[in-house]
């Protein structure tokens, strides 16, 4: 058995910590899942029926000092006096990845990344599907990774990874990792310190070797600038939308090209989704998939019948002539960037939620050359209003997705899109990313 621990503690009953559960006890440790909020009924149930013991409402500090390992769920913050007591006592803290990787057979592709890492996990995840490997999809997308890997474990796992589980991740190692970029995101878990959030990103990197690959975005200056202060063994596979490399894959005369292995090349106008932002993503997938030695032919073949992922520059209909796109999915400033890059008709933007610490300066450009109106959809929308009055005239302020979409409609003319990538975090009116964009689809069908 990889852990000599008997009774562990799971922290978070979600997806993460309810796989956590299944695995622990599949494994014969003794378990208790501890919910700081009401549990729902399903849950409770669940729990319930597999003899799991576990609380809600609240964590009981003796019974959680009780354990010889701490499981925690990546929305825990590291830094709060629970976490704290629970490491002064010398318990070890992990995230449920962590946790599951020494049960499973399987290699495994980790990406992460501020923007892009979600369809570039879905991109690779699709090619080795059509390629008949034996692959599972988990991480922070899907279901749990622990749960697979006690039900169903695979050859290969893609893993989409975010900040907060590689946190709590210390033993692990990515057979081929993959940094999609790095800009400011979820800067206020980390005190609002750049530096914290890109060396919490770079443990991706720990504990690779020579045998293992590290693929990267190659134009993203922070990212390059840690790496070149990182000491990673792993071997270099850089992409880029402009710089021809012997070992990665780049854009030259509107082509992609990936050179592992042999050359393959084909025109980024066949490739599935379209903007610069997906070009990279492109560009990471088709590396991955041809260090595993997948056949050129069908990597040109997935690159172009590829569906996106829900929430991310989705069309969702065209009304009087208007064109409605839902990125909800957009929860910071650089996925806003492209997808305000991507638009090539006048653009009413609905932007706004919980800011995360956004610089709206560096959207000034693109909103200057592409918007036309700006429909606020937040509880505090000071800071766009005063990074853009001076750029837009018509600025609107609302509090649900359907006066935001009304008033983009009627702000909007035939020929436009309205355009939903809010750069926040969706918590002051909505449940989450995908709530918000469900109701703002909702809202446009009922126009």
């Amino acid at each position: 058995m990889p852990y000599n621990y008997q009774h562990i503690v799971i922290l978070g009953a979600a997806e993460s910590g309810i796989g956590a559960a299944i695995l622990a006890v599949s494994k014969g440790f003794s378990v208790l899942v501890s919910e700081g909020k009401r549990l729902s009924d399903e849950t409770r149930g669940f729990l319930s029926s597999e003899n799991i013991p576990f609380e809600e409402n609240g964590h009981s500090l003796d019974k959680i000092l009780a354990a010889t390992l701490v499981v925690k769920s990546p929305g825990i913050p590291s830094d709060i006096p629970l976490i704290k007591a629970i490491l002064d006592h010398g318990i070890p803290v992990i995230s449920e990845i962590e946790f599951a990787r020494p049960f499973s057979r399987g290699k495994t592709i980790c990406i992460t990344g501020s923007n892009g890492k979600t369809t570039t996990t879905l991109w690779i995840y699709h090619i080795l599907r059509k390629a008949g490997m034996d692959v599972a999809l988990a991480g922070n997308i899907g279901t749990s990774y622990a749960k697979q890997v006690a039900q169903n474990d695979a050859d290969w796992f893609v893993l989409e990874l975010s900040s907060f589980q590689l946190d709590d991740m210390h033993e692990f190692k990515a057979d081929i990792a993959v940094m999609t970029n790095i800009s400011p995101d979820h800067l206020d878990r980390y005190n609002y310190q750049m530096e914290r959030y890109i060396a919490a990103k770079f443990r991706i990197l720990q504990n690779m070797d020579e045998g293992c690959f590290f693929v990267y975005n190659a134009d993203d200056e922070a990212l390059v600038n840690a790496m070149n202060q990182s000491s990673t063994r792993a071997i270099l596979a850089p992409f880029s939308m402009s710089k021809p490399l012997e070992f990665g894959a780049f854009i030259q005369n509107e082509n992609l090209v990936i050179n592992i292995k042999t050359t393959t090349t084909m025109s980024i106008h066949e490739l599935a989704l379209k903007g610069k932002h997906n070009a990279q993503n492109a560009l990471a997938a088709g590396i991955a998939a041809r260090l595993l030695e997948i056949r050129p032919e069908l990597v040109r073949e997935s690159l172009t019948d590829f569906e996106n992922v829900e929430h991310r520059l989705e069309f969702v209909a065209k009304v009087n002539g208007v064109e409605f796109i839902n990125d909800s999915k957009a929860t910071n400033i650089n996925a806003a960037w492209y997808a305000l890059e991507s638009m090539d008709k006048p653009t009413v933007w609905i932007v706004g939620g919980v800011d995360k610490g956004n610089d709206y300066s560096e959207l000034l450009a693109l909103v200057k050359a592409k918007v036309k109106a700006i429909v606020c959809l937040g509880v505090d929308n000071h800071k766009i209003v005063d990074a853009f009055s001076t750029e837009v005239s018509q600025i609107v302020e609302t509090r649900s997705a359907k006066d935001a979409v009304e008033a983009a409609f009627r702000l909007a003319d035939n020929g436009s899109t309205v355009l939903l990538s809010p750069a926040c975090a969706s918590f002051d009116l909505f449940s989450n990313y995908e709530d918000r964009g469900t109701q703002f689809k909702k809202a446009v069908r009922n126009l």
